[in-house]
């Protein structure tokens, strides 16, 4: 959906009215951005952009915003964010809106507005009319996040989009060193378009050699040298982190909610739970489950339990300093990881 969506508004083909609603941040930051550039010069943004958190004003002031004609240029694009009044959510409202106004807005669009509603929402309430009636009179993305196989389709859309081919061995480093980031893929994929000539393939050694690893990902290694009882591994690891400037308490959270998440996982394994069904509970992404399912069968639940105790000593001591949090957790790994 959003590769044609994408495409119209890169042709100039604008709707008078969109809807863009999800929590894929990305996609949906993305579309607004395409809309204001391939709609305003730059010389019409500062006078032809306006921006209405609903939250805060009235829908009656944005739209009597859109029905005015567009100053020095063809169109104007006007967008509402936080439409609340879409879905079935109970907020504190700050102001009262007007929603037959909206309504009739939307039946007859004034032709030289693009107004663009952002619902930062994973659902929206159809049984009410107004919600029903945008979703009848607007060009709809729905950008809720994507599966594995879908963002893996999606990078490699974006290879062949500029000419350029990448393997399936690829496509899987990248997603694993990156994970289900959007944002980040794309970052890591424009680095890789540039370092690509025309008609050439990305290879698995392309990406070790341009990607970063994140945190997590680096956190993951940490945690895999943890689970299997590697002292040199987990240092080394470790220094590295600390010559990046990384904070040992923030490194410590994502080490303690690893382990966490793991026993988590394992609880719902005895209970019969498939991958698909954890992630569900979870709300995590299947990928991630994936990963943890491989950690459980290496360790029982009492030495995880204990380790979740001795890492919640050891942020309680970080934090109401008890001593230097970098040795703290340098001593941590040599005194657990040598039992």
């Amino acid at each position: 959906m959003y590769d044609k969506l994408w495409k119209d508004i890169k042709n100039k083909k604008f709707s008078s009215l969109y809807l863009l609603y999800g929590v894929e941040k990305f996609l949906i930051d993305k579309t607004k951005n395409l809309i204001i550039s391939e709609a305003l010069t730059d010389e019409e943004l500062e006078f032809n952009l306006s921006n209405y958190d609903l939250e805060e004003i009235s829908i009656e002031a944005a739209l009597e915003d859109c029905e005015t004609v567009p100053f020095f240029g063809d169109r104007k694009v006007v967008i509402m964010h936080n439409p609340y009044f879409l879905t079935a959510e109970k907020v504190k409202e700050k102001v009262e809106h007007n929603l037959k106004m909206l309504d009739a807005y939307l039946a007859d669009p004034v032709p030289t507005s693009i107004v663009v509603f952002i619902a930062p929402y994973e659902k929206l309430d159809e049984r009410k009319k107004i919600t029903k009636n945008l979703i009848k009179n607007a060009t709809v993305l729905q950008a809720n996040n994507l599966s594995e196989a879908e963002i893996k389709n999606w990078i490699e859309h974006q290879f062949r989009m500029n000419g350029k081919q990448i393997e399936s061995s690829a496509i899987e480093r990248l997603y694993h060193l990156v994970g289900a980031n959007m944002a980040i893929l794309n970052k890591e994929i424009d680095k890789l378009l540039l370092y690509t000539n025309e008609g050439e393939t990305v290879a698995l050694d392309t990406i070790d050699l341009l990607v970063s690893r994140s945190l997590e990902e680096n956190i993951f290694a940490l945690v895999d040298k943890v689970v299997h009882r590697k002292l040199a591994g987990a240092l080394e690891i470790y220094y590295d982190l600390l010559k990046q400037n990384e904070e040992p308490i923030k490194i410590l959270a994502v080490i303690a909610n690893q382990f966490r998440f793991i026993y988590q996982v394992k609880a719902l394994l005895k209970k019969g739970y498939a991958q698909k069904q954890i992630a569900s509970s979870l709300r995590t992404h299947p990928y991630r489950v994936k990963l943890a399912i491989d950690q459980t069968r290496l360790f029982d639940d009492e030495w995880l339990l204990k380790l979740i105790h001795e890492l919640s000593e050891l942020d309680y001591k970080m934090k109401t300093g008890y001593g230097n949090k970098e040795k703290l957790l340098e001593l941590f790994f040599i005194r657990f990881l040598t039992k």
